[in-house]
């Protein structure tokens, strides 16, 4: 609980971030008031867009307008599509007649795309400018409305991206150098509409602090900041280890979903799974035979299914990961078949060692598997090589074919692949003891 402003004038942002997500609606604004005036932007700005709503909506409108004005259109897009529409207008009607186009040209955009991400507020000098001109004309932007300057993007009457420069090109430069004698020709740009997955992958692997964002005429639009992408890492991985987990993704923090919602998100993948999992049943129900004639079988098979199943997961997650880091691409298929092939038939080889040792173990200390113990204890050997080199390769190839397909390979979740391979498991168990006990158990 925070203290009232009586028993404390100040607070920290480390105690307030610490506190803010059990705190109720008053508490949180009693205590942001707390906060000292040099660092009550800084806690603001590393607000969620949702939690930055919240706040200015139970603000006085005499206040809201100072926190409204504060954010850039970026930031301001997020924060109105977080909010109902009704609340959005709220936030719009405080912003000057220029800010509200930015905003509204940035709410068009769908909000995965690098139009929808960006910020259309960025430095920009044109290519006859002298170096001097230009440091004087930066500085006048920055004091207006620029952002962030990582960069100087120097620009055609057109608005067409010709080059580009750092601060530190700029002013080393010599002061009569034009800026189309020191720009770097070769701008790396992404079109408006590309995802943010992929303007993600081109700032790391470039080490971009920000990448311009073009139209289809190739006119610049605006900037999208290595800051942005930060926050597009984290939501991408959130969303593939919630996939991966055998769910939806979910589309806000864990405790701002609401009760149905949730039920939602994670009911139709458990009746997917369910009706996958009751195969297993009819599987087993095709062997009754062999389960009535050996008993000793049906011990086993919590074993086999599980291996196949640990095995699958550890490889789609495998598989899953690099195909988001693009470590691999779709034609790697068959490299990593081969690759999990030998893989699967090596731990198999293992878990089918120790599964053979734990039967003859048991079989000599408590006789529990009588006279055609060895014939059982190679049943068990060889069906776990099969199932979990099944799994390995099954768990492997699927995100590839679900990629191949035009889904989402995270949609390839742990528990998919262990119900996959559940099934199939049954049936190479007890093939390779139909094989191997004939004539003796069976």
């Amino acid at each position: 609980m925070v203290e009232s402003p009586q028993s404390q004038n100040a607070l920290s942002i480390e105690e307030l971030h610490e506190a803010w997500p059990v705190l109720s609606p008053d508490e949180r604004i009693e205590g942001f008031r707390l906060l000292p005036p040099a660092v009550a932007d800084d806690f603001f700005l590393d607000l969620s867009a949702r939690d930055q709503a919240d706040l200015i909506l139970s603000l006085p409108p005499g206040e809201r307008r100072t926190w409204v004005r504060l954010l850039p259109p970026d930031d301001l897009a997020d924060l109105v599509q977080a909010v109902e529409p009704e609340q959005a207008e709220a936030i719009l009607s405080q912003l000057d007649d220029m800010s509200r186009r930015e905003v509204n040209v940035l709410l068009a955009y769908a909000e995965d795309d690098a139009g929808g991400l960006m910020n259309p507020r960025f430095a920009r000098v044109r290519p006859e400018m002298s170096i001097d001109e230009a440091i004087g004309y930066l500085r006048k932007q920055a004091r207006e409305k620029v952002e962030t300057v990582y960069y100087a993007y120097a620009l055609d009457a057109e608005q067409h991206v010709v080059g580009v420069l750092s601060l530190r090109q700029l002013f080393q430069a010599a002061p009569d150098k034009k800026v189309a004698d020191v720009m770097q020709r070769d701008v790396r740009v992404v079109a408006e509409n590309t995802d943010q997955e992929a303007v993600s992958r081109l700032i790391t692997e470039h080490g971009l602090m920000a990448l311009p964002v073009v139209d289809e005429h190739n006119r610049m639009k605006g900037i999208v900041t290595v800051d942005d992408i930060v926050d597009v890492v984290q939501e991408e991985a959130t969303e593939d280890i919630q996939k991966v987990g055998g769910m939806e993704a979910l589309d806000a923090p864990y405790f701002e979903v609401g009760f149905f919602a949730m039920l939602r998100k994670r009911a139709g993948w458990l009746m997917v799974l369910f009706l996958g999992e009751m195969l297993t049943a009819t599987a087993m129900g095709y062997f009754e035979h062999e389960i009535a004639r050996a008993v000793v079988l049906s011990l086993f098979i919590p074993l086999i299914i599980s291996s196949g199943g640990n095995s699958g997961s550890q490889a789609t997650t495998l598989i899953i990961r690099s195909l988001a880091l693009s470590e691999m691409r779709l034609k790697d298929w068959w490299r990593v078949a081969r690759r999990e092939l030998g893989t699967g038939l090596a731990l198999g080889t293992i878990l089918g060692l120790v599964g053979l040792t734990r039967v003859m173990v048991w079989q000599t200390l408590f006789n529990s598997y009588g006279e055609h113990a060895l014939l059982v204890a190679f049943t068990v050997g060889a069906s776990l090589v099969g199932v979990v080199m099944f799994g390995t390769l099954s768990g492997s190839m699927l995100p590839f074919i679900l990629r191949r397909v035009g889904f989402d390979p995270a949609s390839a979740s742990a528990p998919f692949v262990a119900t996959l391979v559940d099934v199939t498991g049954l049936i190479i168990y007890f093939t390779v003891a139909s094989l191997i006990l004939r004539g003796t158990l069976l």
